[in-house]
């Protein structure tokens, strides 16, 4: 089943030139997913009861146009079939973003597990589950799964952050949104002021909490701008965030 909503981009979700941000994206698109989950009684309210929540691996994002502020947006998200049959443990949720004159916008696709959120580990997906969401078959990349990320060998430039409450959510871990900012916060002034970016590919790792001391090292690759965060004694990759 395709999730539709109309989605009219607010103020804080637009920068240079007064369209749509990467952030305004992944926010759009965040928001149109948990909608899903509660329209099929898997949603936030939901935790509790069953004691598992959804947790994001992968994001993976390409954007075509981008719309201006004030646009009204149609935006489309769906659970595949194929993937969920094949991997029990993890599942794909791809999106469609069009403007108003019904072009596509913005193309995007995400990887999730189910944790276990008292003793954090991963759960399987059921089979009711996964017919709650009638998943579809249609994919928007070419590739099916998303690829794997590794971390460089080397840095250009790092920066050394203390994670504070305003970026925890309710389970004080930083929200997922907010490691684009990490992200951003490493890059060089000049490669800072490229953005917005075109594709934005963020791999989790490993959840990083508040309180945590994270450091952040950027490089350029190949016309990629990579930024690694790792724990503040760089023994655990906590994500890896690339920007083109």
């Amino acid at each position: 089943m395709i999730y539709t909503e109309t989605v009219k981009i607010p103020l804080k979700d637009v920068e240079n030139g007064n369209v749509i941000s990467d952030r305004g994206i992944l926010e759009i698109f965040e928001n149109v997913a948990t909608h899903h989950s509660d329209s099929v009684h898997d949603g936030l309210n939901e935790i509790k009861e069953k004691g598992k929540a959804w947790v994001i691996l992968d994001w993976k994002i390409q954007v075509i146009s981008r719309p201006k502020y004030g646009g009204v947006l149609k935006v489309n998200t769906w659970s595949r079939e194929n993937n969920i049959q094949v991997h029990k443990i993890a599942t794909y949720r791809d999106f469609e973003m069009y403007d108003e004159e019904n072009n596509l916008c913005v193309i995007g696709t995400s990887k999730w597990v189910i944790m276990n959120i008292e003793n954090g580990r991963i759960a399987y997906i059921d089979k009711e589950l996964q017919e709650r969401y009638k998943p579809e078959e249609k994919s928007v990349f070419d590739t099916w799964d998303i690829e794997k990320l590794q971390q460089p060998k080397e840095s250009l430039n790092e920066i050394v952050y203390t994670v504070p409450r305003a970026d925890v959510d309710f389970n004080s871990h930083m929200h997922n949104i907010y490691y684009l900012n990490l992200a951003y916060l490493a890059l060089p002034e000049d490669i800072y002021e490229l953005r917005p970016f075109n594709n934005i590919r963020i791999s989790y790792k490993r959840e990083i909490k508040l309180g945590d001391i994270v450091k952040c090292k950027y490089v350029s690759e190949n016309g990629k701008y990579i930024v690694t965060i790792y724990s503040a004694d760089e023994s655990k990759v906590h994500s890896i965030v690339i920007l083109e």
